[in-house]
């Protein structure tokens, strides 16, 4: 694929030193921090914490690419070889149509490279530091490494941080790493310096994002010696120059015309015996440019221009104007799940309870309108069946418990901004399964903030921990006219170490023992709990379980830090499953099938659980909905795969179209195994671990609003909504733009083929001299090929595409403009044209004049034996342009 590897300077292994020894290397204070001065100086040495792309947009680069033609080239010999034979206005016609040309396609593709620039808006625009023994909030590109830097809920992090300072700190490094999930953070001393960036628990990164609790760390690395700043390096520093299909066809295009435009000059001289005069130059020049298609250029850059502004309308910014046309070709799509395929954002859709079966929760996002139904007992493959609908603020007992438990066992926080400009937009902080569990209590009518206004006030919490797997938090209930104020344990976690606590189970709002003299009622009750879990988990859902407990306060015990989780945490009372899934773009899913009607094939790339990727593939029609996850061909995981060699992925019958827990070098692999079936392929992306895969695609495409910054470097085409469907309209788009390009290339061509066939068999008409008459003279081919042929080509750019390009199966790759249908009309065309033109002028010249035979210097002025070579500009301009034949008598005799 015509890539480079880029060997990086070796990096500090700072999760291996201690917070003692990082802050002795940058000579800092964990508590003073750096003083005003120093920091000034460091900004100097270090340069401003800032990603540097590719050293913005060089103008003079766009303007290179405009000139770097072979079309363009060849119409600079001509333009020179005019002015040395002294035929200035030829010369002149040929500056002004490169001149030209360069222009329109400057214009368009600096302004695609200028808005994206405007997408360049990844890194956190702002940062809490201390200096001079002083928080302050400085703009990120001034922090400096050894700068304190200090983290809160939803803050992105603006540089790489060595952690001295954490409670209950969990960050999104999926941008970084693919992983889905937050990532807990800790003060641990690491010892292996090849440790894997996602397990450097010690350190956060630069553009991740904290999404529960808060630190502080000192700042190891700024800008591009950040860990995405590396990424960035080596991609942008690769080689990225490769020629797309439209490029290379072209160029293509271009040499043979060169070629042939030489030959044609050789004909001419040697009609001539070789012998060298202005005249035969003058007509060597006029062949070489009647092959020369000088509005293609032109055409093509407009073309693609209106298709920049079609893809705008569609929330898409091409960067590389060639790569809209290379989409025509797509045949797979290999595309990232999480914000791509689905809505990067965690919403509960099922619970389950012991005593009534299941509930089922509509609604997608962070936007809390949904309803929840009660379904009962069933079985979970059912896709319809009696439900009632749950009013909010009501519902049995156990029900309303476990709503609460979702509402506050949890730190995450549901807003909806009151700025004008969001239209009052529903976020969250913190997270995602936490805010699930949020907007699901907001659904049911037992908001956090309104239980907390009622008077549940939070006494004491146990974070989330890695190594037990569950969060209980301690409340005191408000006090009412029939019931006192209370004391309830709150918890939530995974299955497998909730139920462990539990001795009961709520019925009819009844504790009911789950313990009896022969034991037997436990394992009853959860073989029964661990199949539903199960059903909830083959659709794809991650299951949570809610208990809760009464809590009799001791006297004299300080309940804020005098309790112990391990008995705090017992003697529960199990409530029931809640799962929750990452939902699929309502767009997703139709997309997709047009995709298949296309001929094109889908395939998911994730680092999720196999069950929940096969689960959002088959929502979203990836893989039939009837085929089984498990010994499936078409599901594997990045270990499957990745253990595959060459030659064992070549022998299978179809590619894996979902794979799961992938890594980078997986989806890189999956891009390789594709090219080896001479596939075409295009990867969609928004994460930093998506670019090198986005850079050996064939096509690469970025998400606008939830990608990173390394990702748009890397890809050819941004999408500003984030929507998968915007690539069945850019695959559309792309159609069009070669079916039109062919169509104009054609109508072109023609015109050069029978000016050619004029120019050619006009060589036999000669004077009284022996010197060959111009049938056409140089101006009056280009008058014809930039007036007369170039709008009309234009028209044919610009047409709309047809009922039937998006149930055809994609073009190859390797087909050329010139199909075998294309090149017959052409010459067909083309004949047809210069033959009829060519007779017209034969019969004006020999059937109503004497000839040429006694005319001398016909080529240079007018004299009456020359009379009926001067009809010619004015007969074929009009045989080729209007639709039936002017007659001669009409056109007025030259002076």
């Amino acid at each position: 694929m015509g890539k480079t590897t880029v060997n990086l300077e070796p990096e500090t292994p700072f999760h291996t030193l201690t917070v003692d020894q990082v802050a002795k290397h940058y000579n800092t204070s964990v508590l003073e921090g750096l003083s005003s001065q120093e920091a000034t100086q460091r900004l100097q040495t270090y340069g401003a914490n800032e990603l540097e792309g590719n050293g913005g947009i060089k103008w003079y680069k766009v303007l290179w690419r405009q000139f770097a033609n072979v079309l363009v080239c060849v119409l600079l010999v001509a333009a020179t070889l005019s002015f040395i034979t002294g035929d200035h206005a030829e010369g002149g016609v040929i500056v002004f149509i490169i001149v030209m040309n360069a222009a329109i396609g400057f214009w368009q593709e600096f302004s695609a490279e200028q808005t994206m620039e405007a997408l360049r808006n990844m890194s956190s625009p702002t940062a809490q530091i201390i200096r001079d023994e002083t928080r302050v909030t400085v703009p990120n590109n001034q922090v400096v490494p050894g700068d304190i830097m200090i983290f809160e809920d939803g803050d992105v992090i603006g540089a790489d941080c060595r952690l001295f300072e954490v409670f209950n700190l969990e960050t999104d490094e999926a941008l970084l790493t693919g992983e889905s999930l937050p990532v807990q953070k800790n003060l641990d001393y690491i010892e292996s310096t090849e440790q894997p960036l996602g397990d450097r628990l010690n350190m956060v990164f630069s553009s991740t994002t904290v999404v529960k609790g808060r630190a502080k760390g000192i700042v190891t690395s700024t800008g591009m010696k950040t860990q995405i700043g590396k990424i960035a390096t080596s991609l942008l520093q690769a080689d990225t120059h490769e020629a797309t299909p439209l490029q290379k066809r072209l160029n293509k295009l271009a040499w043979c015309v060169f070629v042939a435009a030489l030959f044609l000059v050789l004909i001419v001289f040697g009609v001539h015996k070789f012998q060298y005069s202005n005249e035969v130059a003058i007509y060597a020049i006029s062949v070489s440019i009647a092959i020369i298609p000088e509005g293609l250029v032109a055409v093509v850059t407009l073309t693609m221009a209106f298709g920049v502004r079609r893809m705008a309308a569609f929330k898409a910014i091409v960067r590389r104007l060639s790569s809209l046309e290379s989409l025509g070709a797509v045949t797979n799509i290999c595309s990232d799940k999480t914000g791509t395929l689905t809505q990067s954002k965690m919403v509960a859709v099922r619970m389950w309870f012991p005593t009534d079966g299941f509930y089922r929760i509509s609604g997608t996002g962070f936007v809390p309108e949904g309803e929840i139904f009660h379904q009962g007992e069933m079985e979970m493959s059912e896709l319809s069946g009696q439900e009632n609908q749950v009013a909010k603020g009501s519902g049995p007992d156990h029900y309303l418990r476990t709503l609460q438990v979702a509402s506050l066992c949890n730190m995450s926080e549901l807003r909806r901004t009151l700025h004008p400009e969001s239209h009052g937009e529903w976020t969250a902080i913190g997270d995602p399964t936490e805010i699930a569990l949020q907007v699901l209590s907001y659904k049911a009518g037992l908001a956090k903030p309104d239980l907390v206004a009622q008077g549940f006030s939070l006494i004491a919490e146990f974070p989330f921990d890695s190594s037990v797997k569950r969060m209980s938090v301690l409340y005191k209930t408000p006090a009412t006219a029939s019931k006192a104020s209370e004391h309830l344990i709150f918890m939530k976690g995974a299955t497998e170490r909730v139920f462990p606590c539990c001795n009961y189970y709520l019925k009819d709002g009844q504790e009911v023992s789950l313990q009896s003299e022969k034991g037997g009622d436990r394992d009853a009750f959860e073989e029964t709990m661990t199949d539903k879990m199960n059903a909830l988990a083959e659709k794809g859902l991650r299951v949570l379980t809610l208990a809760y407990r009464k809590f009799e306060v001791v006297p004299g015990v300080d309940l804020i830090h005098g309790l112990v989780r391990e008995e705090v945490e017992t003697d529960m009372v199990f409530l029931g499953l809640v799962g929750i899934y990452d939902p699929p773009r309502a767009e997703s899913r139709p997309a997709v099938l047009k995709c298949y009607e296309a001929g094109i094939r889908v395939h998911m790339l994730t680092g999720d659980h196999p069950s929940t990727a096969a689960a959002i593939a088959k929502e979203v029609a990836i893989i039939p909905e009837d085929v089984p996850v498990h010994n499936n061909p078409l599901i594997m995981t990045a270990a499957q795969f990745d253990s595959m060699s060459d030659e064992d992925v070549d022998r299978l019958v179809e590619l894996p179209r979902v794979v799961a827990r992938c890594s980078p070098d997986t989806k890189v692999k999956m891009i390789a195994a594709l090219h080896r079936r001479k596939m075409f392929a295009t990867m969609t992306g928004d994460g930093v671990n998506d670019s090198p895969s986005l850079k050996a695609a064939d096509v690469g495409i970025a998400m606008g609003q939830s990608g990173s910054d390394v990702a748009k470097q890397a890809a050819d085409i941004v999408l500003t909504d984030d929507n998968f469907s915007t690539i069945v309209q850019a695959v559309a788009e792309g159609r069009r733009m070669f079916a039109n390009i062919q169509k104009f290339v054609q109508h072109l061509m023609s015109a050069n083929v029978a000016e050619i066939v004029i120019l050619v068999v006009g060589l036999a008409i000669k004077d009284k001299n022996g010197h060959a008459l111009f049938p056409m003279s140089a101006v009056e081919i280009l008058l014809l090929n930039m007036i007369t042929s170039a709008p009309p080509a234009m028209g044919l750019g610009l047409e709309l595409p047809s009922e039937t390009s998006m149930r055809e199966p994609p073009r190859s790759a390797k087909q050329g403009i010139f199909s075998f249908e294309v090149v017959m009309d052409t010459f067909v065309y083309g004949f047809a044209m210069g033959i009829l033109s060519l007779a017209s002028f034969c019969i004006v010249l020999f059937g109503f004049q004497s000839g040429p035979l006694e005319g001398d210097n016909c080529n240079t002025a007018w004299s009456q034996p020359c009379d009926g070579v001067f009809y010619r500009p004015r007969h074929r301009l009009c045989l080729h342009d209007l639709p039936d034949p002017c007659p001669r008598h009409q056109l007025p005799c030259p002076p």
